[in-house]
Formats: C-alpha cells, sequence, structure tokens
C-alpha cells in the first residue's frame, strides 16, 4: 500500500465513542500535503490508527447540511 500523510488541522468534534474507546469525529484535515478537507472517521485513542471515513469539501458539507436541514 502507498504510504500517505496526514495532519489534523482542526479537531471539531466527536459524534460517539465505542466500548473499545475508538471515536467518530469530524476533523479538518490535509492529506498529503493538499488544502483541508472536512473528515469524519472513527480514530483509535490518540490518534495512532484510523478506519475508513468519508472527506468532504466545502461545498460538499454545505450540501449535505442542507439535505440535512429539509
Amino acid at each position: 500500500m502507498a504510504e500517505f500523510q496526514y495532519e489534523i488541522v482542526e479537531e471539531i468534534g466527536v459524534l460517539s465513542t465505542s466500548a473499545k474507546g475508538w471515536t467518530k469525529e469530524l476533523n479538518k484535515i490535509s492529506w498529503n500535503g493538499g488544502a483541508p478537507k472536512y473528515d469524519i472517521r472513527d480514530w483509535a485513542p490518540d490518534h495512532e490508527k484510523m478506519g475508513k471515513g468519508v472527506t468532504l469539501t466545502d461545498e460538499e458539507l454545505s450540501a449535505l447540511k442542507d439535505l440535512l436541514n429539509k
């Protein structure tokens, strides 16, 4: 698997916590030095491991918000 880099630019909040201590979080993350995007995914304590997630641009997050507010 190819290596990648990430930087959590802003920790926005925790959506839930599992019995094993993993948290589902909304953060702004820069992937491979790119512009930060909104990201929802599971994280192990201390962010040492991550699960699969969804990454959204500002426009996509705004569209999601509009859909949820209907």
